[in-house]
């Protein structure tokens, strides 16, 4: 009986010991733990980008400088407001509207007084809110179009653009940094002189829309003061580079008298195309009431020559189909000044 115990002790603790090749039915097997299977993503599945590729305005792949300020010294500031709405033409059709914001309001915040963070308006939304202000065409009832200049005066692409107007007869509006302004007065006067109409384009070329209000309207008033005593009146037209501005400054300019002129037609011209490639991108998607966007003033290592070729073309073939030229406050039926 002493030798049966023995021998049933013996045996319980060999099945213990590892090696006994013996598992319980619950017990899982982890001999493939650390493997993943492999996920396929839903084929046809497209997922728009909410900053697509741009011209400006926005992804802002043209960084415009002016050619007599160094990079270094333009790091003007400021985030953009947590609520800022940034309007950029060129990519208003695919920019995917941004859902609301919401913040857990503090527990002492009576609860009639919590707020919930209004969502950034879209283009579109802007627009429509701020239509007398804001704005991308002129009336489409009549056969009018207006060439628009953007980023002068520079001594080289504004002169020759200034001789290819006065030799087609064609006024157009010239919306100018207010630096180069300062550096080059004696082209604002012809500008004057000739019959064209002078607006404001900040006075470094800044993106605006990440500016604070009290920036943001330096920009503008310093541009102001340098155009004033040159042309004899304050510019009622702003334009922001690269089309960008949000909301707040879009109230401010509406507030002060302001228009704030975009573009429904763009020629591409700062990426240094051709002739034939910028009168192909004006007049394949010109229409009435259309505001033209060109340029006369190129950033550092910019070749606008294409961009100057192409407005006898593009003038020549407008006339052809019937439309009239004319200037901003022509084409809104506005004043020049505030």
């Amino acid at each position: 009986m002493k030798h049966l115990m023995i021998f049933s002790v013996i045996f319980i603790s060999s099945c213990l010991l590892p090696g006994c090749g013996f598992k319980s039915s619950h017990q899982q097997d982890h001999s493939s733990e650390g493997v993943i299977p492999d996920v396929l993503a839903p084929n046809g599945v497209s997922i728009p980008s909410e900053h697509p590729i741009l011209p400006p305005v926005m992804a802002k792949s043209r960084q415009l400088f002016p050619l007599d300020k160094p990079k270094s010294e333009l790091n003007l500031e400021a985030k953009a407001p947590a609520n800022s709405s940034v309007l950029n033409p060129s990519s208003q059709t695919s920019r995917n509207k941004s859902k609301a914001e919401y913040r857990e309001p503090k527990k002492s915040v009576p609860v009639g007084q919590r707020r919930i963070a209004h969502k950034s308006l879209s283009l579109s939304e802007l627009r429509k809110k701020y239509d007398r202000t804001f704005i991308l065409s002129g009336p489409v009832t009549e056969k009018k179009v207006a060439l628009t200049f953007d980023d002068g005066p520079d001594e080289i692409f504004t002169r020759q653009v200034l001789d290819v107007l006065k030799q087609n007869n064609v006024n157009a509006t010239f919306f100018v940094i207010g630096k180069r302004a300062e550096a080059h007065p004696e082209i604002i006067a012809r500008m004057i002189r000739e019959g064209h109409i002078v607006g404001n384009h900040s006075y470094t070329h800044a993106d605006l829309s990440k500016l604070s209000i009290s920036n943001f309207k330096k920009q503008i008033d310093d541009t102001q003061s340098i155009l004033k005593p040159i042309t004899g009146y304050i510019p009622k037209l702003l334009r922001p580079p690269y089309g960008a501005i949000n909301e707040q400054q879009v109230r401010w300019a509406m507030d002060h008298g302001y228009l704030i002129i975009n573009w429904n037609v763009d020629s591409l011209d700062w990426k240094g195309i051709s002739a034939d490639k910028v009168s192909h991108n004006v007049l394949s998607a010109n229409r009435q009431g259309a505001i033209i966007l060109q340029h006369c003033g190129g950033g550092e290592g910019e070749d606008l020559s294409g961009s100057v070729k192409a407005i006898p073309t593009i003038i020549r073939t407008l006339k052809s189909q019937g439309y009239e030229m004319v200037t901003i406050p022509e084409l809104l039926h506005v004043s020049k000044n505030k």
